[in-house]
């Protein structure tokens, strides 16, 4: 399977913003990005003005990397999302916040995303008592997500769980971090999409623009 190999860092130094991508270390001075806040390479300072092309195309390279995901997937997400009724902008992000990996993530049981999705895959986590091993799983409203037993006890999920507590809170997830689990109380509306990558609550206007997505794959 195909995934991203590069350095993390230079991905938010590229995307301009702060993508929490490294779990611990984004929330300390060494985060590259506090550091050399501009884009990598040679000409990294000497930027032109993006066009209108470069400014949608931007957006949906950044929600990617935040998921994780690669073009194909991601398409494959949208093209879901379009087809449902509703906003399709909203649809999208809803559908790549119930990812499991990703809601393992949110429920503190792993650093970022990244380490979610190998938890998954190597079989540490169950949605209501069944072992899932595939990242992309959609969790739906009632469903409780924990870490298996015999899983608890690994040093990167007590490492992570550590850190989850001085992360902002879910507020459409239950967390019984004592127990390991943690309940979809319901699906995530609009008013949380703010505070899709950890941290951003700080930022001023909204942390993902969407419709900068909708808009590139209109076309």
């Amino acid at each position: 399977m195909a995934r991203y190999r590069d350095s993390l860092c230079k991905v938010c130094r590229r995307e301009g913003a702060k993508l929490f991508l490294k779990g611990e270390r984004c929330y300390t001075e060494k985060c590259a990005f506090e550091r050399r806040a501009y884009g990598p390479g040679q000409h990294g300072q000497n930027r032109r003005k993006p066009t209108q092309y470069c400014t949608q195309l931007r957006e949906k390279q950044k929600v990617r990397s935040i998921y994780g995901m690669l073009e194909k997937q991601f398409r494959l997400f949208f093209g879901r999302a379009e087809r449902e009724r509703g906003i399709t902008g909203d649809n999208l992000l809803r559908k790549l916040e119930t990812r499991l990996d990703s809601v393992v993530a949110r429920a503190g049981f792993a650093v970022n995303r990244n380490d979610a999705r190998q938890l998954v895959r190597h079989g540490h986590v169950l949605i209501n008592g069944r072992r899932v091993s595939i990242p992309s799983y959609s969790v739906k409203a009632g469903d409780v997500v924990e870490v298996a037993s015999g899983s608890r006890q690994i040093k990167r999920v007590v490492d992570a769980m550590a850190v989850a507590e001085r992360r902002p809170a879910c507020r459409w997830l239950e967390v019984d971090r004592g127990n390991f689990k943690a309940r979809v109380a319901s699906m995530p509306d609009p008013a949380d999409f703010r505070s899709i990558v950890p941290g951003s609550e700080d930022l001023d206007g909204k942390a993902i623009r969407e419709e900068l997505i909708v808009e590139l794959y209109s076309k």
